[in-house]
């Protein structure tokens, strides 16, 4: 299969082409300097030039403060784009697969979302991913969208400053005698080679539609940081923030845990539990760092 993947040295990006490429697959990487996204004319050149059976979209906007500051980029990059992507695809009978978020969601449900659920989304860039959804949906019949949550992967996040939350728990606990992390927001944290896995099982796969793509059970960003450190024997003066105590720019869902109700019902799940995912994590990243030296 030829595989096209847009925003190929992103986080996830980068997991995504390597999964391919390790299931035999001809990929194609395509990063913002190779195409533009809100451009239908350079999407079109692009894609043509390789012709692919497949088209991965992690591309995004996806910095939720800029986001908000401007929304008609923020909905240009994450819809209209994505809108461009599905139309290409439609003309080429290729199939699409479009990354979405669990942002979508308000967090007022309070247990885990299905695809079912009504979406309202909070902010702008949940506003804008679920038009992206929308969008690839109405346009091209052969398509996927995977809701996401939490992600973390080895390739640094650029709209985190090149830290994931990992790295930025690893790196506080460095500079700091303490730390202080919120216990009233829900994740599930999910490793980003374990997305990847999960997109190569879609793609053999004509069940196209709506799926959540998530590690198993959940926790909060506090129970996520203690797990970190305990995972590797870290001593860490961790603490419970207090609510509001971290004010934000931008409303945020404050339990936003999927459940992978339809890839479980076309018996398509690849994903473990959250822990599991973050203790492979942690040795990867280990063996990663020992083999430099």
């Amino acid at each position: 299969m030829k595989v096209a993947v847009l925003g190929a040295n992103g986080q996830l990006g980068s997991d995504v082409c390597a999964e391919f490429l390790r299931n035999g697959d001809s990929v194609y990487g395509f990063t913002h300097s190779d195409v533009e996204l809100t451009s239908a004319s350079s999407v079109d050149a692009a894609l043509s030039a390789r012709n692919p059976d497949l088209v991965v979209n992690t591309a995004a906007m996806h910095h939720v403060e800029k986001c908000e500051q401007d929304p008609i980029s923020a909905f240009t990059a994450n819809a209209i784009g994505a809108k461009y992507v599905a139309e290409w695809a439609k003309r080429a009978d290729a199939t699409v697969i479009y990354i979405s978020t669990d942002y979508v969601f308000n967090g007022k449900k309070c247990s885990p979302y299905l695809e079912t659920d009504v979406a309202a989304p909070i902010n702008a860039y949940g506003i804008t991913k679920l038009a992206g959804e929308h969008l690839t949906a109405a346009t091209a019949r052969k398509h996927f969208v995977l809701r996401v949550s939490a992600i973390y992967g080895l390739q640094p996040c650029r709209a985190k400053g090149g830290l994931n939350f990992v790295e930025l728990m690893l790196k506080l606990s460095r500079e700091n005698d303490r730390l202080r992390v919120v216990d009233d927001e829900y994740v599930s944290p999910t490793p980003t080679v374990k997305i990847a896995e999960q997109l190569v099982a879609l793609s053999r796969s004509t069940n196209y539609g709506l799926y959540h793509g998530t590690a198993e059970d959940s926790c909060s960003w506090y129970e996520f940081a203690r797990e970190i450190f305990d995972s590797i024997n870290l001593k860490v003066r961790l603490e419970k923030a207090a609510p509001g105590e971290f004010s934000s720019k931008v409303p945020r869902p404050k339990y936003s845990v999927l459940e992978n109700a339809a890839l479980k019902a076309h018996q398509l799940n690849v994903f473990p539990d959250w822990r599991e995912g973050l203790h492979r994590y942690l040795n990867t990243r280990a063996q990663s760092t020992a083999s430099v030296f």
